[in-house]
């Protein structure tokens, strides 16, 4: 069975070879189509960084198919992350790169170690936002799409 998955894609370091987090994120979403198969990607976006992570943060989502499970798929996802150079460290540091699944088609997933759709995802204008603008409809919560959220989070941050 193939599955649709949107992962939430960050950066907010320099990388030898792919330079800006900007170029990291991009060069995660040819990765991510050279391993999975790209459905969709959205535009990238900077964003503030949260709590100590530092500089600002490129972020993106890219919408990607795979036969895999969730836990399988997020094994995948960190291997990535590690061919990029992350190494694990502090939750809210600096990172050359971030992949988190968001949803997938598949719907709710709970485990020990993964959490699908992703904790707090509705207030994380940094992965709603892109999200709804290749995946409006996809629903995160219930009956309520990303687009849903995304103008949310538009309303609250123009108050």
């Amino acid at each position: 069975m193939s599955y649709l998955y949107a992962i939430a894609i960050g950066s907010n370091r320099l990388h030898g070879r792919f330079g800006r987090p900007a170029g990291v994120v991009e060069a995660a979403i040819a990765r991510l189509d050279q391993e999975f198969g790209l459905f969709d990607a959205s535009p990238i976006v900077l964003n503030p960084a949260i709590g100590g992570a530092g500089r600002d943060f490129a972020n993106a989502v890219a919408l990607v198919e795979s036969d895999l499970e969730p836990p399988s798929m997020l094994r995948r996802l960190k291997a990535i992350e590690r061919e990029f150079g992350r190494r694990r460290g502090k939750h809210w540091a600096a990172r050359v790169l971030d992949l988190d699944i968001a949803l997938w088609s598949g719907g709710r997933f709970r485990s020990r170690g993964l959490r699908i759709p992703h904790e707090g995802l509705e207030r994380r204008s940094f992965v709603i936002e892109p999200l709804a603008a290749i995946a409006p409809g996809w629903h995160v919560r219930g009956a309520l799409t990303a687009r849903h959220f995304a103008e949310r989070l538009g309303r609250r941050s123009r108050v």
